[in-house]
């Protein structure tokens, strides 16, 4: 079982001076965000939030403006207090920390970009990148050193003297990223990082990011409004809604099974071809009924976690249905048949 994280337990934060009482009423009376303004004068910003975060995985948090994606994000290094509920990191309880041990978390051991990184216009590219090491105490030579080795990461190399009103907006975003990786935090906190940027220069940062985070094996949090985003780097994606977590799920079974009218709209025109795998829609090797002019141990093999755009590829190639195989032995198996109604949505 991989190594939890990242754990949120039943936490609430609701703005305004009668914040019990109302989330006693959400609980007992199940009132919803506007009712709950109208009846208390509080704002939800985020209600029984619950999820686990294991060790390298990438989990994005989507959701329209207003959502409580942010709010949500600003729990976990306490820069927003929570109402009720528990939050721990890396095996610590973050509610009961001190106000200098939260320093520490949060300088060693938690990195955070944000769309709109702030970087010091009177420091060089170098200079922003070392600064939380010069926070930190660390003799200048060696933060010198870590902040060459996080722009070299992010393929910065040669812009080490420039400051920061000589680079390009997504230039800008990657030192952001260098600067959080300075102290080698073991998590990453992203709140709509690249959403202000050009959708070339935006993919080519997803990319990095994504390579990044494989590896150095950085835990992450990424906050987006952009499902396209979430499902091309998210290992698992919660939506939000007025504060509550409606679903949390794989790419793939947020899109072929959304739990609710909500996600439905969101997820609707996206495309499956890259979301779908053969384990999805195979039928078993065992019991699959072989057409007299089907030869399985001729038939072409891919292994199970092919996607739908794959699969497509092989099968134009070829009369014959698809072996679908896993460690090396044969498991399922993907007709035409199978195929279309995978492309189409349907079960096997």
């Amino acid at each position: 079982m991989s190594e939890v994280v990242i754990q949120l337990n039943d936490v609430w934060k609701v703005f305004g001076d009668r914040a019990e009482e109302a989330i006693q009423a959400c609980i007992n009376e199940g009132l919803t965000k506007p009712e709950v303004l109208e009846k208390f004068g509080c704002v939800v910003g985020i209600a029984e939030c619950s999820f686990t975060v294991p060790r390298g995985e990438i989990f994005c948090v989507m959701g329209l403006s207003g959502s409580g994606k942010s709010t949500m994000v600003r729990h976990l290094n306490r820069l927003i207090e929570p109402t009720s509920g528990s939050i721990s990191v890396l095996d610590r309880d973050v509610l009961t920390l001190t106000e200098e041990e939260l320093r520490q978390l949060r300088a060693k051991h938690i990195g955070m970009v944000f769309q709109h990184m702030a970087l010091f216009p009177h420091r060089t590219v170098r200079d922003n990148v070392a600064f939380p090491l010069q926070v930190q105490g660390v003799a200048r030579s060696e933060r010198w050193e870590i902040s060459q080795r996080c722009l070299h990461m992010v393929n910065l190399d040669g812009y080490e003297d420039r400051f920061p009103r000589e680079l390009s907006g997504g230039m800008q975003q990657r030192v952001g990223l260098a600067r959080a990786l300075a102290s080698d935090p073991e998590v990453l906190l992203m709140d709509e990082p690249f959403s202000a940027l050009d959708p070339l220069i935006r993919r080519q940062l997803q990319e990095q990011f994504m390579q990044l985070s494989e590896d150095l094996n950085k835990t992450t949090v990424f906050i987006t409004h952009d499902l396209d985003e979430a499902i091309r780097i998210g290992n698992r994606i919660a939506i939000m809604k007025d504060g509550v977590i409606v679903q949390i799920g794989t790419p793939e079974e947020i899109v072929t099974n959304p739990i609710d009218q909500y996600v439905t709209d969101f997820v609707e025109g996206i495309s499956t071809l890259k979301l779908i795998f053969a384990h999805s829609i195979m039928v078993d090797y065992d019991d699959y009924q072989a057409k007299p002019w089907e030869n399985l141990a001729e038939a072409p093999r891919v292994t199970h976690d092919t996607d739908l755009s794959g699969l497509i590829d092989v099968s134009a190639g070829t009369d014959q249905p698809i072996v679908i195989t896993d460690d090396g032995r044969d498991v399922g198996v993907v007709n035409k048949s199978t195929l279309l109604k995978g492309i189409q949505g349907g079960d096997a």
